[in-house]
C-alpha cells in the first residue's frame, strides 16, 4: 500500500509539471508506431532499480541488456521519437523511480527543422522533469551523435554536424545547470578524425551498425557509468 501511495504521489507531481507546458507540445510525434510502443511499455512488468536507455531509433536498436550483461537495463527507445515524445513518455517512466537514465534524443528534432533554441527549450523540460520528480535518479545526458553527411539521404538534408554541434553545446549547458552528467560521445571512437560518424559504423549516415554499439557501450564502461 505504501508503495502504491508513493507511485500515486509521484505521478501527481509529474503530471503537474507536465501540464504546465503541455499546451505548447506538438503532438505530431504520436503516430501509430509511437502509440504501439507506448502501449507495449505500459504492459511490461516493473523492474526495480532499472537502468533506462531512453531515446529514438538509435537507442531502440541497441541490445543494451546484452551489451552490459545487466538484467535491470530496459530499452525505452522509440523510432522517430523527438524531445516532445520523451516529455510525453516520462511520467510513466519516472513513476517507477529508475536508478539511472541514459538519455539520447534530439536528432529527429533537427531533422524536422526545429531551431537549436527550440531543441534546447524542450530538452531542458526533459531534464527538469526528471530532476524534479525523481531526484534520486542519476541522469546521464548523452550528446547527439555525429552523422556522416556524405551518406545521408535527402530526407535527412536538415541534419548537419554543424547543427548537431550547436545543439550539443546547448545540451551540455543544460546538463551543467541541473547537475547532470554530460556524456560526450564525440570523444569516443564513433567519430572519425574528419568530424564525421565513421562510415563503416553506419548504415545510412545516421543509424548505426551493430559494432558501433559495442564501441558505445565500451565507452560508457570506460567512464564507469555502467560497470
Amino acid at each position: 500500500m505504501k508503495r502504491l501511495i508513493e507511485i500515486f504521489m509521484l505521478l501527481l507531481i509529474c503530471l503537474s509539471v507536465y501540464s504546465s507546458f503541455a499546451q505548447t507540445i506538438d503532438t505530431s510525434f504520436a503516430g501509430p508506431y509511437f502509440l504501439k510502443r507506448e502501449a507495449y511499455f505500459k504492459a511490461l512488468p516493473v523492474k526495480k532499480n532499472a537502468i533506462v536507455f531512453l531515446g529514438n531509433s538509435i537507442t531502440e536498436v541497441g541490445e543494451w541488456t546484452e551489451l552490459f550483461d545487466a538484467k535491470n537495463i530496459i530499452n525505452r527507445g522509440v523510432s522517430g521519437d523527438v524531445t516532445y515524445g520523451v516529455i510525453h513518455r516520462l511520467p510513466a517512466i519516472l513513476a517507477h523511480k529508475p536508478k539511472k537514465i541514459f538519455l539520447a534524443i534530439g536528432v529527429n528534432d533537427i531533422k524536422r527543422g526545429a531551431s537549436i533554441k527550440d531543441v534546447g527549450i524542450s530538452y531542458e523540460r526533459i531534464v527538469k522533469l526528471i530532476v524534479q520528480t525523481s531526484p534520486k535518479t542519476k541522469l546521464y545526458v548523452q550528446s547527439i551523435l555525429p552523422v556522416n553527411e556524405g551518406m545521408l539521404a535527402a530526407i535527412y538534408a536538415k541534419i548537419t554536424n554543424e547543427r548537431i554541434h550547436k545543439a550539443n553545446e546547448e545540451i551540455q549547458k543544460i546538463a551543467k545547470k541541473y547537475g547532470c552528467t554530460y556524456v560526450n560521445l564525440h570523444q569516443s571512437a564513433l567519430k572519425g578524425k574528419d568530424g564525421q560518424l565513421e562510415k563503416e559504423l553506419s548504415t545510412d549516415g545516421l543509424h548505426l551498425q551493430p559494432n558501433a554499439y559495442i564501441i558505445w557501450a565500451n565507452y560508457l564502461k570506460s567512464l564507469k557509468y555502467i560497470r
